[in-house]
């Protein structure tokens, strides 16, 4: 998975095993797209890969703060289909990365973490670009 992710570059986003916890815990960088009101934006997540990986999702958090309506405002837990109940064993570090990277610009506020954010983004788009 790493030969992998180093040979393959992705647009904004970067990833690594944590040297000082082990292969199975990653430290990533992701950038928010052009066009969303992340752009430019750059953010730390942690990723802790179960051992049966790539039969099960890993746990994916955001350590920087992140105001979005998936995403936990405390805790950077992340509601994504493709880590719970849509997850693939084909799915890999640079799948899930660039799906968060596109989930920032453009949430599903039907299924939100944070509800306010979800509310907002609703109801005044503006006030939650701001």
């Amino acid at each position: 998975e790493v030969k992998d992710f180093c040979k393959e570059k992705a647009e904004g986003v970067s990833a690594f095993p944590d040297p000082a916890r082990g292969i199975l815990v990653w430290r990533a960088k992701l950038t928010g797209a052009a066009g969303t009101p992340y752009a430019g934006q750059t953010y730390e997540l942690l990723l802790e890969f179960p051992e049966d990986y790539p039969m099960r999702p890993p746990q994916v958090q955001f350590v920087t703060q992140c105001y979005h309506p998936n995403v936990h405002e405390t805790r950077g837990d992340i509601c994504l289909d493709i880590l719970q109940d849509k997850w693939s064993c084909v799915y890999n570090v640079r799948t899930v990365l660039l799906s968060i990277q596109s989930l920032l610009g453009d949430p599903n506020t039907a299924s939100p973490l944070n509800p306010q954010a979800a509310t907002l983004y609703d109801t005044d788009s503006a006030a939650f670009k701001k």
